[in-house]
């Protein structure tokens, strides 16, 4: 569950449960006390979210690198394809990127191979596991955007 406020909205996890995280592709979810660093979102589906976070329109040839061996690790990379071990393409042919909240897990300072790419984004339509987000509808996502901001954190656990 997602609370905001008085806003309660359900939400999907990793497929490895919510725990510490402790290396890249275990699927979990980590616990702890997160900021949130920016807003990514595609402007060919969804209008420009309102937040006081930091946005910008995710192009076709951004990705976030999870390869540990990458000097780019845990990190926006734009308009280079990644290399065919990456999974992470930014631009994806479902809609579960559509709107991407980038929180701020192992990148102040980044460790490599403790986790990457953490994100709030569209949940699938049963609520099935993520790869170690947090995933809700579209609109809930919509619903609770304008009310965070730079000093927002999010509580997993």
């Amino acid at each position: 569950m997602v609370i905001a406020g008085a806003i309660r909205v359900p939400c999907a996890l990793g497929r490895g449960g919510a725990q510490i995280k402790w290396r890249e592709g275990d699927g979990r979810t980590p616990l702890g006390l997160f900021s949130l660093r920016a807003i990514h979102y595609r402007a060919d589906r969804v209008p420009v979210p309102r937040s006081r976070l930091p946005k910008r329109a995710v192009r076709a040839g951004d990705w976030w690198c999870d390869l540990v061996s990458d000097r780019r690790y845990n990190r926006l990379v734009r308009d280079r394809p990644p290399p065919p071990a990456s999974e992470e393409r930014l631009r994806r042919r479902d809609n579960l990127y559509d709107i991407i909240v980038e929180i701020g897990f192992n990148d102040r300072p980044v460790v490599r191979g403790k986790g990457s790419g953490i994100f709030w984004h569209v949940a699938r339509p049963a609520f099935s596991p993520t790869a170690g987000c947090i995933a809700t509808s579209l609109a809930a996502l919509q619903r609770v955007l304008p009310f965070i901001g730079p000093h927002t954190r999010i509580r997993i656990g």
